[in-house]
C-alpha cells in the first residue's frame, strides 16, 4: 500500500486551507459494490423474478393458512350432547366459576349480566345461541368475546354450563330480561 502525501490546493478561505486527497479504498471499494449490488438487486426484484414483500407475505399467509386445521362450528347433535355430558357440564362449571362469575355469579343469579337461570334470554335460549353469545360476546353491555381466550371445546363446556342453571333456584335472582325461550 503506498502511502499518498497530503496535497494542499492553492485556493484559501478565511485562513482555511483545502486538502484534496483521494478516498481511502475501503470507501471506494464499498461504494462500487453498493452500486453494482443496486443495479443487480431493483431490476430483480422490481421487474424481474424476484418476488416483493407483499407477495411474499400473501403467500405465507396462504401457507399459515393452510396449515391450521379448519375450526368449524359444532353441530346442533354436538350442542345437545354436551348438554347431557355430565364430565363436559363439570368443566364447563370450573371455566364459568374462574371466569364468569364476576357479571353473573357463582349460582347464575345475574349481577352485572343477566340472570342465566329463568326462563328470559336477551340474545335466544337456544344452545347455540348460547355458544354464539360466548364465543362472540357482547360488547355494547359489556360482554367480551372469549373466542381469542377459550377453545372451541370450552366454549361448548360452558354454554353446557350454563343451559343447566335453567330452572334452578339462585340466592339473589336479577329480574328477567329479555323474551321467555322454552327451548332446550
Amino acid at each position: 500500500m503506498s502511502r499518498v502525501d497530503d496535497e494542499i490546493l492553492d485556493h484559501d478561505y478565511d485562513g482555511i486551507r483545502e486538502y484534496d486527497n483521494p478516498l481511502p479504498r475501503w470507501w471506494l471499494a464499498l461504494f462500487w459494490f453498493g452500486i453494482v449490488f443496486g443495479v443487480v438487486y431493483v431490476p430483480y426484484y422490481l421487474f424481474g423474478p424476484g418476488p416483493l414483500a407483499a407477495e411474499e407475505y400473501a403467500e405465507e399467509m396462504a401457507a399459515a393458512a393452510a396449515a391450521m386445521p379448519e375450526k368449524k362450528a359444532p353441530s346442533e347433535t354436538d350442542l345437545l350432547a354436551a348438554q347431557k355430558d355430565e364430565s363436559r357440564i363439570a368443566r364447563g362449571k370450573e371455566t364459568f366459576l374462574k371466569l364468569c362469575v364476576a357479571c353473573h355469579v357463582a349460582d347464575g343469579g345475574g349481577l352485572v349480566g343477566p340472570n342465566l337461570t329463568d326462563d328470559h334470554w336477551i340474545h335466544g335460549g337456544a344452545m347455540a345461541d348460547v355458544v354464539q353469545v360466548i364465543t362472540e360476546g357482547v360488547p355494547e353491555k359489556g360482554m367480551i368475546s372469549w373466542k381469542t381466550q377459550l377453545s372451541p371445546d370450552e366454549i361448548v363446556d360452558v354454554s353446557a354450563f350454563v343451559k343447566s342453571l335453567r330452572g334452578t333456584t339462585p340466592a339473589n335472582p336479577k329480574a328477567p330480561e329479555g323474551e321467555k325461550s322454552s327451548g332446550p
